[in-house]
């Protein structure tokens, strides 16, 4: 009988006001869990940047594999962020290679539409090694994104607050606007009801 290949999965970015939502979906070997313990691989929230940093490059090198899915501020507007979080999951979970014959899933919701076995673990990134492995992949990636998109649009400090509904970002939306990257349907962006040029964002260093 064929071993089982379990992925961990989960998503960052769900409570943010600007840009996509990412997931990640993690295969570990079976006798990785020790090293993934010792190296400090937790929930990516309770662990700083630098510490984030640093992990990420450990556990692809441990990592069978690992992938990310996204889901656009478009299909967040048009889906709702839940489901728009699990199709994030979902994309992620699609690009493993090999495909998991399980998946551990973080939270309590079931991605819909997944063939494969999956399970979920409310607090998963703080229980399990290996969803805690796709959170900070994820949190990473994301976060590196999110820094990329602050020199286009450098009024809203995203490069602090990730996109995040910080007091800064907030006026800073209700000054400017919301640009393509703003999740329309979240409150605090329905302060404005149009688009701006991000050309009027640029700074003048």
């Amino acid at each position: 009988m064929a071993p089982e290949i379990v992925a961990g999965v989960d998503e960052v970015g769900r409570g943010a006001l600007f840009g996509p939502v990412v997931a990640a979906a993690v295969v570990m070997p079976e006798n990785a869990a020790a090293e993934l313990a010792d190296l400090g691989v937790t929930d990516s929230k309770l662990l700083s940047p630098r510490q984030r940093d640093r992990l990420v490059g450990q556990i692809h090198r441990l990592a069978i594999d690992c992938q990310i899915g996204m889901a656009s501020v478009r299909e967040i507007d048009r889906l709702n962020i839940l489901q728009a979080s699990l199709l994030a999951m979902r994309r992620a979970i699609a690009r493993l290679t090999p495909q998991p014959t399980l998946c551990l899933v973080d939270g309590n919701q079931r991605i819909s539409g997944l063939i494969i076995p999956q399970q979920t673990i409310v607090k998963g990134d703080q229980t399990c090694l290996a969803i805690a492995a796709a959170s900070i992949i994820a949190k990473v990636w994301r976060d590196r994104l999110i820094v990329r998109l602050a020199a286009r649009y450098p009024v809203y400090d995203l490069a602090t607050n990730k996109g995040y509904g910080t007091a800064v970002h907030r006026h800073a939306i209700q000054k400017h606007g919301c640009t393509s990257q703003h999740r329309l349907s979240f409150k605090p962006c329905q302060l404005e009801p149009f688009s701006i040029n991000p050309s009027s964002l640029t700074s003048n260093l």
